[in-house]
């Protein structure tokens, strides 16, 4: 599925907002996310696609969600997170620094419900304070 945002353009404009938001040089950027100065340049441009690969290394360095880099960057189409990825990244009301801590909130609830152990706690948990009823009689001493 194609979105509004799935042009190098918008995705390098993404990329540079974030850049400016968290305050780090090009040249910064391009070191931790192990990429060339002018190819993070040519990227920011609009010059340049990146691959998944340095989009994976660009969201890990700019500490966002690497589905939010791929939805920016037309390689996910929201199916997959049923538009809770596509809302945040699309909402004008709010900044980059917003839409980062919501799409990684939203990610680490989506890693805690698929732990296997994470599955429905309320039935394999025991309860914490059983009502009265439910405590067994205590023996009587002798």
């Amino acid at each position: 599925m194609s979105t509004e945002n799935d042009s190098p353009r918008d995705v390098g404009d993404f990329i540079r907002d974030l850049r400016h938001n968290a305050r780090i040089s090009l040249r910064q950027l391009a070191q931790q996310a192990g990429v060339s100065n002018p190819y993070l340049s040519q990227i920011e441009r609009g010059l340049r696609k990146p691959s998944a690969e340095v989009l994976q290394q660009l969201a890990a360095a700019l500490r966002v969600s690497t589905p939010l880099m791929y939805l920016r960057a037309g390689l996910l189409d929201g199916r997959d997170h049923p538009g809770v990825l596509a809302a945040i990244a699309t909402d004008p009301d709010l900044t980059a620094a917003q839409k980062q801590s919501l799409s990684q909130i939203y990610e680490t609830f989506r890693r805690e419900s698929n732990r296997p152990d994470a599955t429905d706690l309320d039935a394999t948990a025991p309860d914490p304070d059983p009502r009265p009823s439910d405590r067994p009689e205590p023996e009587e001493k002798r």
